[in-house]
């Protein structure tokens, strides 16, 4: 089981997203060169990176060759835990391979693979089993900001997959705020919005599992964060790192990014 023990503080990550991309050969080069990279630059922050999942053993080797340097992680994981889901991939399975986390819940699996709260709740479970942490997604679409009903729709998200777990499971998570409308559009929220959300999700953990557990939660930024612009948004109080997208494909530009503490 993951460890339930009082964290002395909240982490700084900073998560790159491969998502749907790269060759068995680039995503080979691109490991090695984020390494190489790491190991010149060391960040004051964990550094994850989740490849698609062909390539977790790739990016695992070079995870163990070089320990403390990078962490991995899967983009997804099944809701099942184990039989006849042809394609699907348990959580027992990400385990064996010594995963420490995945990515749930991304814009991108709710949109396009209609994925709900409900189903997200039982990824979260599968994988708690598993002693592997979850960087849970959630994110407002573009016409909901509009209306005003960011905050609501953030803490639907939150509360429907995650508040029926105990304090102890919750301290195992890792919320990942990513407005839907600055994913891969080029647009980032402002400091101002982004600090905003996060300080709001973090209450929404304090009136459920204590200020604690709120204050040792790692809430990450994911909207079209770069090299440029990741040491303004990292300077929030409530913004503990990176969901990184488009930026994470380019290694320079990854290292950079964790080097914005």
């Amino acid at each position: 089981m993951l460890n339930h023990k009082h964290k002395k503080m909240r982490k700084n990550i900073v998560a790159g997203n491969w998502k749907m991309n790269a060759t068995f050969q680039e995503a080979e080069e691109l490991i090695a060169d984020i390494v190489e990279s790491l190991e010149k630059n060391t960040p004051g922050c964990e550094v994850i990176v989740c490849p698609p999942a062909v390539y977790l053993e790739l990016a695992s080797d070079y995870a163990n060759d070089y320990e403390n340097v990078l962490s991995i992680g899967a983009q997804n994981v099944s809701e099942y835990e184990k039989g006849a889901y042809t394609g699907e991939i348990a959580a027992s399975m990400l385990a064996s391979m010594s995963m420490e986390y995945c990515i749930v819940g991304h814009s991108e699996r709710r949109k396009y693979f209609g994925e709900t709260n409900q189903q997200l709740a039982l990824k979260v479970e599968r994988l708690l089993e598993n002693a592997i942490h979850p960087i849970f997604c959630c994110g407002e679409q573009l016409e909901e900001r509009e209306a005003g009903n960011h905050f609501k729709v953030v803490e639907t998200q939150i509360k429907e997959a995650l508040f029926h777990f105990s304090n102890d499971e919750f301290s195992n998570l890792l919320i990942a705020y990513e407005p839907v409308w600055a994913i891969g559009t080029g647009k980032t929220a402002t400091t101002d919005q982004a600090q905003e959300m996060h300080a709001y999700i973090r209450t929404l953990i304090a009136e459920k599992f204590g200020k604690e557990t709120a204050e040792d939660t790692t809430i990450l930024y994911g909207g079209s964060c770069n090299a440029a612009n990741a040491k303004e948004l990292f300077a929030n109080k409530d913004v503990d790192g990176g969901l990184i997208g488009g930026a994470s494909l380019k290694a320079n530009d990854f290292v950079a990014i964790a080097n914005s503490f």
